[in-house]
């Protein structure tokens, strides 16, 4: 088994003012307490960095929580906010790279407090589940 690399970063960014709860999307969601400016940088995105054959197994065993930085797959299961982020077309957030470990979350556009925080999944089988405005 591959060693754990779990890589966290202390609570900088605007994280301490992320909660999870109930979702009008999907399960549970993240959702702000404070208005969120445009561009500001929300969160590190960080996890577990895993192989692509790690990647594909555990998405078969349906792991949906693993994002991609170009050079690392990075698993958030673990995670106690980032893995609730949901889809929506019509997204709010947009995910930059940050180094080889992990991604920051950006605000895509002025978010108000109590807003769910939502980003593209950016992969083709989500548009057949997606319930947004755009494309119900």
């Amino acid at each position: 088994m591959e060693k754990e690399n779990i890589k966290q970063r202390s609570n900088a960014f605007l994280e301490e003012y992320l909660y999870v709860y109930d979702s009008g999307i999907h399960g549970k969601g993240l959702f702000t307490n404070i208005d969120i400016p445009e561009n500001s940088e929300i969160m590190f995105i960080g996890g577990e960095l895993i192989s692509e054959e790690e990647c594909i197994e555990r998405e078969a065993e349906g792991n949906v929580y693993i994002f991609w930085n170009d050079q690392n797959y990075i698993d958030t299961i673990k995670t106690e906010k980032i893995k609730y982020i949901n889809h929506n077309c019509d997204f709010n957030c947009d995910v930059i790279e940050a180094d080889e470990s992990g991604l920051i979350l950006i605000a895509y556009r002025d978010i108000k407090s109590g807003e769910e925080l939502t980003i593209d999944y950016g992969y083709e089988e989500i548009y057949q589940y997606c319930q947004c405005k755009n494309c119900s």
